[in-house]
């Protein structure tokens, strides 16, 4: 844990126990103030990071965003199913999907993956929600939503297969726990290097996203149990146009403060 720059390190803590709780805050406020901060560096802390989740789900929100919805149609108009996405952005009803089970997720620093049948493919940079069994949003992370576009836009029903694979995702840096909402001019930075070169770069603000958190944890949760809480995609406003496709080695980054920058590598 870190709190105003001092780390702390917890001993014979389960994950899935510790972070599925309404009072997360509290309880981390409350050890901060009785542990002392540890004496290994940030640096050598940080080389040992793992993806924050144990037993939790992770799920996905789609066409949150106008441009995450312009995108969509562009890639699915020559399958007729363009219209569909124009839909579920004005519908009352949002659209989520299952994004990827733990064993599926990549560690901060690690290599996420690009299908072999896929022709064209992106990351989709994502502020994700971390919520508890009963439904409450006690923290934020980044997640790095892997998606083949070339096989979603073949045809909306491929969605699975364009979604959730192994290595489809990644989380992290950590998981930035406060009793507040994040502010609504927070920002999410994308940046893409491919050998040493900067290849893309975008931005955008959550503010600019259509549904409230809540409409969107109120829909999972509506017939889905969570006994270990859950991780939810908010989806993308930064959208590569169609000439962009990630390629083996590329470095992707994404940022949005406070909660830091994820970095991962295709691998």
């Amino acid at each position: 844990m870190e709190n105003e720059k001092s780390l702390f390190l917890l001993e014979n803590e389960n994950w899935d126990t510790f972070i599925n709780d309404d009072n997360v805050f509290e309880k981390i406020e409350k050890i901060t103030k009785d542990l002392k901060p540890s004496l290994e560096s940030r640096d050598e802390l940080l080389k040992e990071l793992l993806a924050p989740i144990q037993n939790q789900e992770v799920w996905a929100s789609g066409v949150t965003y106008l441009r995450s919805k312009v995108g969509r149609q562009e890639e699915s108009k020559n399958a007729g199913g363009g219209d569909f996405y124009a839909r579920v952005y004005e519908a009352e009803r949002p659209e989520l999907f299952f994004k990827a089970t733990p064993s599926r997720v990549v560690t901060p620093g690690g290599n996420v993956r690009i299908r072999k049948d896929s022709t064209w493919d992106v990351p989709e940079p994502e502020l994700t929600l971390v919520i508890t069994s009963s439904g409450k949003i006690i923290g934020y992370t980044i997640g790095n939503d892997m998606s083949s576009r070339s096989i979603e836009g073949e045809n909306p029903l491929y969605l699975p297969q364009a979604k959730t694979y192994d290595g489809c995702a990644a989380l992290g840096p950590c998981i930035y726990v406060t009793s507040q909402p994040l502010p609504q001019d927070t920002i999410i930075e994308l940046e893409i290097q491919r050998e040493n070169k900067k290849v893309f770069a975008g931005s955008i603000g959550i503010n600019q996203i259509k549904r409230k958190f809540t409409e969107l944890v109120g829909f999972l949760y509506k017939e889905c149990s969570f006994p270990y809480g859950s991780f939810l995609m908010t989806g993308t406003g930064i959208v590569p146009g169609s000439e962009f496709t990630l390629q083996k080695n590329d470095q992707i980054s994404i940022t949005i403060e406070p909660i830091g920058t994820l970095v991962n590598t295709v691998e």
